[in-house]
């Protein structure tokens, strides 16, 4: 199905998984917070934070599954980030406060109800944070029959750069970059 107003390609909801297939689904994922392979995947990320603020701002790791990477690397730094994900780290206290920035590396794909996410996403976010975030983005140039990225039973809502824009324009964000490594989002003040 595609979005008339936003561009997103979404999984018919008839099609999605229940949530212990969902969960089952990524116990499967290899993310070992150790593999080099993994950390430089997250590198833009975690870069990006470091650039943006000092490690005395607070962070969420928002989805951080079985492997926080970022919340490793960013520790190791001196950072302190919270983590919440539905499946593993369902800790709903953390969602009750406000934050520097949040990061959503390969999350948002996830979401059901994106505009709910999204909705929760910058309810948390402090005036001027920001929203990390990393997907793959669909494009024309993509033939969308052999995109391999859609072939996760798990993805089921696709982002094309008007989707993010659509975003950024409804819930008073900056799009401060669009690409293939790295989406951020800046809270208006």
């Amino acid at each position: 199905m595609n979005c008339n107003v936003c561009g997103a390609i979404l999984l018919h909801p008839i099609n999605h998984l229940s949530p212990d297939d969902e969960q089952e689904r990524y116990e499967v994922h290899k993310n070992d917070v150790n593999n080099k392979g993994y950390q430089n995947f997250v590198k833009p990320i975690v870069d990006a934070v470091k650039q943006d603020y000092e490690s005395t701002s607070i962070g969420l790791d928002f989805g951080c599954g079985t492997g926080p990477v970022i919340t490793k690397l960013l520790t190791e730094s001196g950072y302190h980030l919270n983590l919440y994900d539905p499946f593993f780290k369902n800790e709903s206290l953390v969602l009750e406060e406000k934050y520097d920035y949040i990061v959503c590396c390969e999350v948002m794909e996830h979401f059901n109800t994106p505009k709910k996410e999204f909705e929760l996403l910058n309810t948390l976010l402090k005036p001027n944070g920001t929203l990390y975030c990393k997907t793959n983005l669909y494009d024309d140039s993509i033939n969308f029959k052999s995109w391999w990225y859609k072939n996760d039973p798990t993805h089921v809502f696709m982002y094309t750069k008007k989707t993010l824009q659509w975003i950024a324009e409804n819930f008073h964000l900056n799009l401060t970059t669009a690409g293939d490594e790295l989406i951020c989002f800046k809270k208006e003040l």
